[in-house]
């Protein structure tokens, strides 16, 4: 059995900048914990290469603008790989046990995302929906049974007046306690961050909905929302109507804390754009995950945070330097990964 036990010390070394969350130095020289990794990122546009609607599809297609064949995408599934398998630590040697995903066109791409060479090995298992966006994109799943066990998949659909991405709650185990994962692409900013903020403001909502549903028929269950929310933590999507404080302290067992506030104050973002950096790749957790919120040191707590930005994965040279290498850039195919930064949280709990 794959085990994810560590002495507190190792633990300790492998996070900086990590929430104060750890026990005091005793408890380091007695205890041992395991630790979880739940992950996001945004693909870019992970298409196969059959027009399937004849409208938007076509451009991902040999025939479409992009030319879009076997060879690119095929290069496209095993950079993702390459990437997920590169979210390793000495705490989590296996890699993140859930990845949620947008910008995925269907099932087919994720099962051959799973089954490529760089992670194959692990085993992943795939949750998809089929939404009704018009683009042709959706989110998932990527979940580890080993660390993850599925309970129950809903999703959910929002008004905003278009076809847009439903919002899929993925609720399962991890470590003995039950968890869920809610799993966003929330509408874009195409005609201007304040006009469209309101259909980001839905969708908050409809995720605050989901949360308050969830606990209502289970209080200990712990909420992750996380995805692509075009919004940054500042914004009134995430800040107000969500409710997601930049600080844990004093945040409610069914409020929310958001720990990405700070690392976009601090300069770091996980996309750019026209040279500033945004954080719209945000994993989010609710307040009984937290600290004091705990009931005891077995149940899982949130621990640390990360922009998994790794070296490969950015523009090495140009005006572009140290941002997202991408699939593609004003018509021209790079070759790339993604437009994103891909995020990730951890959760901690002890083992004794």
């Amino acid at each position: 059995m794959k085990n994810l036990f560590l002495l507190a010390v190792l633990v300790m070394a492998f996070a900086a900048g990590a929430c104060a969350q750890l026990p005091d130095k005793q408890d380091v020289a007695e205890a041992q914990y395991r630790v979880y990794g739940v992950a996001f990122y945004n693909l870019e546009n992970l298409f196969d290469t059959i027009n399937a609607n004849g409208t938007y599809d076509l451009e991902f297609s040999p025939e479409g603008a992009r030319e879009w064949d076997s060879r690119k995408y095929w290069s496209k599934i095993n950079r993702i790989a390459t990437t997920i398998a590169a979210m390793t630590n000495p705490a989590t040697p296996y890699g993140p046990a859930v990845v949620g995903v947008a910008e995925v066109e269907n099932e087919s791409v994720m099962q051959d995302l799973v089954n490529a060479d760089p992670i194959a090995a692990r085993g992943y298992r795939v949750v998809h929906h089929d939404s009704p966006d018009r683009r042709g994109i959706d989110v998932g799943l990527l979940y580890n049974p080993a660390f993850f066990t599925l309970i129950n998949v809903t999703n959910h659909r929002l008004d905003v007046g278009f076809p847009t991405r439903d919002q899929m709650c993925v609720t399962g185990t991890m470590g003995g306690d039950t968890v869920a994962v809610i799993v966003n692409h929330w509408p874009s900013r195409l005609g201007g961050q304040q006009r469209s903020s309101v259909h980001r403001e839905a969708a908050a909502a409809l995720c605050k909905q989901i949360a308050d549903s969830l606990w209502q028929v289970n209080p200990n269950i712990g909420v992750i929302i996380m995805g692509d929310l075009n919004d940054d933590p500042f914004d009134k999507s995430c800040a107000e109507v969500l409710g997601a404080r930049r600080s844990p302290d004093g945040v409610k067992p069914h409020g929310f804390f958001n720990p990405w506030w700070e690392t976009l104050d601090n300069g770091a973002g996980t996309l750019s754009y026209r040279g500033n950096w945004n954080l719209f790749d945000q994993i989010i957790v609710s307040g009984n995950l937290l600290g004091d919120n705990v009931s005891s040191p077995e149940r899982l707590r949130f621990w640390s945070h990360r922009i998994n930005d790794f070296d490969f994965l950015k523009n090495g040279e140009g005006p572009y330097k140290g941002t997202p290498h991408r699939t593609y850039a004003g018509g021209a195919w790079l070759d790339g990964y993604s437009d994103h930064f891909p995020t990730e949280i951890f959760l901690v709990q002890q083992v004794r």
